[in-house]
């Protein structure tokens, strides 16, 4: 067991780049980290790593042993993963990653759920808006609304959200109700701050509009367009799951119903790898059918 916590922590150091990261990933000091992989090269009789003032750097049997080390973790979690299983003790910790706002909203809750069935699992959740390297940063599993996806990792679709043109009551009783898509020039248009250009493109059945808009207010935050588009800021796209409960509650309004922007693909990612721990199949299998449900 100590040789197979000793190669963890080598297979993390490399990929991390630091032993200061490998510690603070495995809640320890970098002194320590040190000390395992000493003892794991002593065991092997090999060099592992260059150690010099710029840091580490993995020795050509380093970077052989690291492919072979992962995959025998792998192996191991899979085969502990397997046998947990059948016995109903499935256990270990998970990472998972998601987009701020769609964590809070959505992911948040559904965790919450999936750790009541398997109370032998523990759950790291990290909100943030950023592409994380699932490999990097150990993360087991990523949701990710759109964009490129990463060539290295797999992903799972797991559904396709409609986008569309929101406002609040009171902002349209200020500033009039667009009839036709030409009217948004006129209005006040609240985008994401990292959406590139002034347009917005429009769709409604066969036809397609592109249009241009006029901002005051841009943020780099869902939630905070969200709570703008609320207080009367002016009109924005949004997914349907970030505003759901205020159109039902009518703090907010369709506008231009009938148009829509383009819809946004929910994925769900993970490292790209033959071997995955049970508490990992469990969780993508319990996501898919949250989804598609």
């Amino acid at each position: 067991m100590d040789t197979l916590h000793a190669m963890r922590v080598f297979v993390r150091t490399l990929e991390l780049g630091s032993l200061s990261a490998a510690a603070r990933e495995f809640g320890t000091t970098q002194p320590t980290v040190s000390k395992w992989l000493a003892q794991l090269e002593r065991q092997l009789r090999v060099r592992l790593f260059e150690r010099s003032t710029r840091g580490l750097s993995p020795t050509e049997q380093g970077q052989r042993f690291h492919a072979d080390a992962k995959r025998l973790i792998e192996q191991f979690d899979t085969a502990v993963g397997d046998v947990q299983g059948m016995t109903g003790q499935v256990a270990g910790l998970l990472r998972i990653n998601a987009p701020v706002a769609l964590g809070q909203f959505r992911i948040n809750a559904m965790v919450q759920r999936f750790m009541a069935d398997h109370p032998g699992i523990d759950v790291e959740l990290i909100l943030n808006d950023r592409f994380v390297d699932l490999v990097e940063e150990g993360v087991d599993v990523a949701f990710r609304l759109g964009g490129t996806l990463p060539p290295e990792a797999i992903g799972r679709h797991l559904t396709t959200i409609p986008r569309f043109l929101v406002a609040a009551p009171a902002y349209l009783a200020r500033r009039g109700v667009p009839d036709v898509p030409d009217a948004l020039s006129a209005h006040d248009f609240v985008r994401f701050a990292w959406t590139p250009g002034n347009t917005v493109e429009l769709f409604r059945g066969n036809e397609q509009a592109r249009l241009p808009t006029s901002s005051r207010f841009r943020v780099n935050n869902a939630l905070a367009i969200r709570e703008a588009l609320a207080m009367g800021s002016g009109i924005g796209v949004c997914p349907e799951w970030l505003v759901r409960d205020l159109l039902d509650r009518g703090d907010l309004v369709r506008v231009l119903d009938g148009w829509t922007a383009r819809a946004q693909a929910l994925t769900l990612l993970y490292p790209s790898r033959q071997f995955q721990p049970l508490r990992t199949r469990l969780f993508i299998d319990y996501a898919v059918e949250q989804f598609q449900g």
